[in-house]
C-alpha cells in the first residue's frame, strides 16, 4: 500500500475529484493540481445501483497511481447508507451497499472508506449506536483481512443523525470487533457545526484535548478541511471555501500548523468551479501558505 506520507515537507493536501471521466482519471487530476492525496467516490453516491469493476478499471487505477507516485487516497460512500435505519429492508440494503465499497476498495487497494455513522430516526441514540455497530461487524465478518480501513466520519448533528459527539464515534468503535478495520475521519466543518470550537487557539486545543481522551489521535487517519456557512453550534452541515465561512482563517492555521497532525492526509470537500473560479486551486493555495511557519507549540 502505498503510503501518505510525503519526505518533501510539503502538506498532504488533497480534495474530493470526480470519476466522470473514469477512476483512473481523478488520480491525474488531483497530480495536476499538485496533490499527494485525494477522495472519490467509487459509484455514483446518490443511487442504490452497484458498480462492478472491470479489469481494466483495477488496472487503469492503479497504473495511474503508480505513474503519479500518489499516495493515500479515501473513498466516500454512498449518502443512501443508514445502518441504523428503521426498516429491516434499508437496514439490509445499506449493509450491501458498504459491503460492495468496500470490496471495490480492496481491489483498487484504496486505503480509506469514509462511511457518516447513521441516523436513528427517532429510536434513539443507544439504539443508533447499537445497530450501526452491529450492521459494521456483519459487514467486516463476511471480508477477508486488508489494508483498507473503514473510518467513521464525524457529523454535524442534523435531525437524528449519531456521530456529532466524540463520545458516540468512541461508543460505536468500542462494539466493532475488528478494531484494527476501523478508524476515523474528522470533518471541520461537522466538529465546528456540532459545537467543537476551533477558532482560537484556546478552543482549539480544548476541542483536541477532549478528542486525544476521547477517541484518540492513534484512530484518526483522514481530515476533511471545510469551513462552514452555518454559525458555531448551529448542527447544519454546509460547506463553505477556506477563510470565508464562520470558522474562518485562524482555524485552519491552527489545524494546518498542529504538527500531531501534520502527517495525516487532509482532503477538501468545497465547493468547485463557481462563476469561472477554480476553488480547488484556491483553496489549497490558502491551506498551503498556512504551513509555511510551522508551529510547534500545539499542546500535546
Amino acid at each position: 500500500m502505498p503510503t501518505s506520507v510525503r519526505n518533501n515537507g510539503e502538506p498532504i493536501l488533497g480534495a474530493h475529484f470526480s470519476i466522470a471521466r473514469g477512476l483512473d482519471q481523478a488520480i491525474y487530476t488531483a497530480h495536476g493540481y499538485g496533490c499527494p492525496t485525494l477522495q472519490i467516490f467509487t459509484k455514483n453516491s446518490s443511487s442504490w445501483k452497484e458498480k462492478t469493476l472491470t479489469r481494466t478499471d483495477i488496472d487503469t487505477f492503479r497504473e495511474a497511481r503508480q505513474h503519479t507516485g500518489m499516495g493515500a487516497i479515501a473513498s466516500h460512500t454512498s449518502y443512501l447508507i443508514n445502518l441504523a435505519a428503521k426498516e429491516a429492508t434499508k437496514r439490509r440494503q445499506s449493509r450491501n451497499a458498504l459491503y460492495n465499497e468496500l470490496i471495490r476498495c480492496m481491489e483498487l487497494d484504496i486505503d480509506f472508506v469514509v462511511l457518516h455513522p447513521g441516523s436513528h430516526m427517532g429510536l434513539g441514540e443507544n439504539h443508533g449506536i447499537d445497530a450501526i455497530a452491529d450492521g459494521i461487524n456483519r459487514v467486516l465478518e463476511k471480508l477477508p483481512p486488508s489494508n483498507t480501513r473503514l473510518l467513521l466520519e464525524t457529523t454535524a448533528g442534523q435531525g437524528t443523525g449519531v456521530g456529532h459527539t466524540f463520545d458516540q464515534l468512541a461508543e460505536i468503535l468500542g462494539k466493532i470487533e475488528r478494531q484494527a478495520s476501523m478508524g476515523v475521519c474528522l470533518d471541520t466543518c461537522h466538529i465546528f457545526a456540532a459545537g467543537h470550537d476551533i477558532r482560537t487557539r484556546a478552543a482549539y486545543q480544548d476541542t483536541f484535548r477532549k478528542f486525544s481522551r476521547v477517541l484518540g489521535f492513534d484512530r484518526l487517519f483522514l481530515i476533511h478541511v471545510n469551513d462552514s456557512k452555518k454559525e458555531f453550534g448551529s448542527r447544519v452541515d454546509r460547506h463553505e471555501h477556506i477563510g470565508h465561512g464562520y470558522i474562518g482563517d485562524k482555524g485552519f492555521e491552527h489545524l494546518m500548523q498542529d504538527e500531531r497532525l501534520y502527517r495525516i492526509p487532509k482532503i477538501l470537500e468545497t465547493p468547485k468551479i463557481v462563476a469561472g473560479k477554480d476553488w480547488d486551486k484556491a483553496n489549497l493555495a490558502r491551506l498551503r501558505r498556512m504551513t509555511k511557519h510551522q508551529s510547534s507549540d500545539m499542546e500535546q
